[in-house]
């Protein structure tokens, strides 16, 4: 089961974090600072990490940037108590991957948490062969029969992502949040423009197929 370690002051609100985290499926631990998270890190793993930023001991904002120079890269949700745009940029420049204003939505948040792991867990198992055909992460290629194929990242993750799971759908929505994350500005016709690119690039691969459910979504099928 997926973990998540959660970094909260506030012992109520850790409560209903942990609370409905919990009942989505996650196993959760909860501790009141930063310092304490990274003592609790050094021993456990954690699939993600909710941190506020206001605690004491150790902020959030050291917390994180102690995390990275430690080469921990455990996805990180911020949460703060101010709407400031320099809060926000401070988080992500302290090197969290997504941020959350208090009074917390907690459905939204469990939303967040799941795109999240999603993300982390494509971006971290690196490579992927299907038949004949090897999708390379850290260089972002695709390697076939016809060559070495150089794709944005986007296409890349897109297909990645299907391919990661053959045969089950995914509506655009779920695409969207995937790749474009959450808060992405862009409306679902960008997964069907990349969805027409790849399939302009790959039609005559015989290793995989991208079929339309129509109403629905896409699917990535294996051809042998």
């Amino acid at each position: 089961m997926m973990k998540i370690l959660i970094a909260e002051d506030d012992t109520e609100l850790c409560r209903l974090f942990s609370r409905v985290l919990m009942q989505n499926g996650y196993v959760v631990k909860g501790v009141s600072n930063g310092r304490e998270a990274l003592e609790t890190l050094h021993g456990e793993f954690f699939d993600l990490i909710i941190s506020d930023i206001m605690m004491p001991v150790m902020d959030g904002y050291e917390f994180v940037r102690i995390l990275r120079d430690l080469g921990n890269t455990t996805p990180v949700m911020m949460i703060t108590a101010k709407d400031d745009f320099d809060d926000m940029k401070l988080g992500f420049l302290s090197g969290s991957d997504d941020y959350m204003v208090k009074p917390i939505n907690v459905n939204e948040m469990v939303l967040r948490v799941g795109a999240l792991i999603r993300r982390s867990k494509m971006i971290n198992e690196r490579r992927l062969t299907v038949g004949e055909t090897t999708m390379e992460c850290d260089s972002l290629t695709l390697i076939n029969a016809e060559g070495v194929h150089i794709l944005p990242q986007k296409e890349f993750m897109l297909l990645y992502k299907m391919l990661s799971f053959p045969g089950k759908i995914f509506t655009r929505q779920q695409l969207m949040d995937d790749i474009w994350g959450y808060d992405s500005e862009s409306d679902t016709h960008t997964v069907d423009v990349h969805i027409g690119r790849l399939r302009e690039k790959f039609r005559d691969n015989p290793d995989f197929k991208i079929i339309t459910m129509r109403g629905v979504g896409y699917k990535a099928v294996k051809l042998r």
